[in-house]
């Protein structure tokens, strides 16, 4: 089964060891960053530097001219990834042999909700959601497609995966997040998720829901969420507090504009692209879902796209809805860095098991991220694998 592991392009930028590094443990394939969002790396095994602080959601890589007087454009990286950051790795990546994939983050930028809060999801009491583009906004949807067009279609990339295409919401690691005080199980993260941003309003007018209403109606939904109570799980859960015919309109709304835009995603990236560039999804089967692995409808997505990755961390379940839906790719994405809940001395035996639930490929997070010893194991489970 083959195996791709992300990569950010500082893990090899200066470290001419790197390409022969990740050779060496059995990677022939890297997702390598090319549009991404704020973060703090380590980098181990870097001769110059061991923190990355990367302060902004940025592209890494030179922006083109299509964003020449645009209101909305995606800003450039600082120190962290200068200049072409992520063609110089991708560069010497290949020159290792390595078959190069470009990794881009859309819905997802603080930045993007600092510079321009009017593009943010607005929660049902009028909190607004900085690290959330609404997808739903005419112009923050035009934004996204062109950045998935152009960070996709990297000089060198062989295809893409698109991150956050969909919704994002509440439940984020935000910047010394503490949102956790209270348990809000899948329910009321659905509710805390709705947006109320006056594209979003539209939309529920159109569906047939007085906005003002339908965010009363949220508020006193979460009351019960707020003081500990239990709830249904699932989408039943929602039904519960909201409302069965008001859940149902807000769903059509939404997972409506999430597929409109994923398709549109994938057509611009192939419409910028050479024939042949592969374009995957990171993805959730559960259609009302947010954040990085957008929920998606399993049947639907494997029409446009050319496959999924999807989050097995907690175990291969959620790759059962998208098997046997024809011959796209789905591969299961472990995390590798047992400093953040991976458990890379079972990689072997987790694949074997994802395979029983129809992955066809693996994807390893993270190969710059994890320790010696992480490495270690991943190269012991790749040559089992092989």
């Amino acid at each position: 089964m083959k195996a791709a592991a992300f990569l950010y392009p500082w893990d090899v930028v200066g470290d001419p060891d790197a390409p022969a590094r990740l050779t060496g443990l059995g990677i022939r394939q890297v997702t390598l960053a090319a549009a991404y969002h704020s973060t703090r790396a380590l980098t181990p095994r870097h001769p110059r530097h061991r923190v990355v602080t990367a302060a902004h959601a940025a592209v890494l890589y030179p922006p083109g001219e299509r964003w020449r007087g645009r209101a909305l454009q995606p800003c450039q990286a600082g120190d962290w990834a200068p200049g072409d950051a992520y063609g110089q790795a991708a560069e010497a990546l290949a020159a290792a042999g390595i078959d190069v994939h470009s990794w881009v983050v859309l819905a997802h930028s603080s930045r993007l909700g600092d510079d321009h809060p009017e593009t943010s999801v607005v929660n049902a009491y009028g909190d607004r959601y900085p690290w959330a583009p609404c997808i739903a906004r005419t112009a923050t949807r035009a934004y996204l497609v062109d950045l998935a067009a152009e960070a996709a279609a990297r000089p060198g990339a062989h295809g893409v995966e698109l991150e956050s295409c969909g919704w994002y919401g509440l439940a984020h690691l935000h910047a010394h997040d503490k949102t956790a005080g209270v348990g809000l199980g899948e329910a009321g993260q659905y509710l805390m998720s709705l947006c109320f941003c006056g594209s979003c309003r539209a939309g529920y007018a159109g569906a047939g829901l007085d906005p003002d209403a339908l965010a009363a109606a949220v508020r006193d939904a979460m009351e019960p969420v707020w003081r500990g109570a239990g709830e249904d799980p699932g989408w039943a859960g929602v039904e519960k507090l909201l409302g069965a015919d008001r859940a149902a309109a807000t769903r059509a709304w939404r997972d409506e504009v999430a597929r409109t835009l994923q398709e549109a995603a994938v057509a611009a990236v192939r419409a910028a692209a050479p024939p042949d560039f592969q374009v995957l999804l990171h993805a959730d089967p559960v259609p009302y879902h947010c954040g990085a692995n957008a929920g998606v409808d399993p049947e639907h997505i494997l029409g446009v796209a050319d496959g999924v990755v999807v989050p097995c961390g907690g175990g291969p379940e959620p790759l059962t809805p998208f098997r046997g839906r024809g011959g796209g790719v789905i591969a299961a994405n472990f995390p590798v860095v047992a400093g953040m809940g991976g458990d890379p001395a079972r990689l072997a035996d987790d694949a074997a098991r994802a395979a029983e639930h129809g992955a066809t490929e693996l994807r390893l997070y993270h190969a710059g991220l994890a320790s010696d010893g992480d490495l270690a194991l991943v190269a012991e489970a790749l040559s089992r694998l092989e």
